[in-house]
């Protein structure tokens, strides 16, 4: 299990307890983190689970696959740490992860 903090646009911040095997969306839709839209249901098919990946986390988020790279070309205001949240699995590794999420989704 790890938890994980997803900060708001607007500063809310919102820690989350995620099973291992989850992904970081799933956790936040579970939990009803607001700004995780998840049209997809996670299938990398749209980018409304965009989020940025702090810096210290990165390396342990890994880096984004070449279908999330091109789903990635649709979400709005891509950065270094962009990634699409239904793309990162949750294990102990990322106990501590912070991600911000977008003030709108794609």
């Amino acid at each position: 299990m790890a938890k994980i903090t997803y900060i708001t646009h607007d500063e809310q911040t919102f820690e989350v307890n995620a099973e291992n095997g989850a992904t970081v969306m799933s956790a936040a839709v579970r939990n009803m983190v607001p700004g995780i839209e998840a049209e997809c249901g996670g299938a990398c098919a749209c980018a409304t689970c965009h989020v940025y990946v702090d810096d210290a986390w990165q390396a342990a988020a890994g880096k984004p696959s070449p279908m999330e790279e091109d789903m990635l070309d649709f979400a709005i205001d891509v950065q270094p740490g962009s990634r699409l949240s239904c793309q990162i699995k949750v294990t102990d590794a990322l106990d501590g992860l912070v991600v911000r999420i977008p003030e709108e989704q794609a």
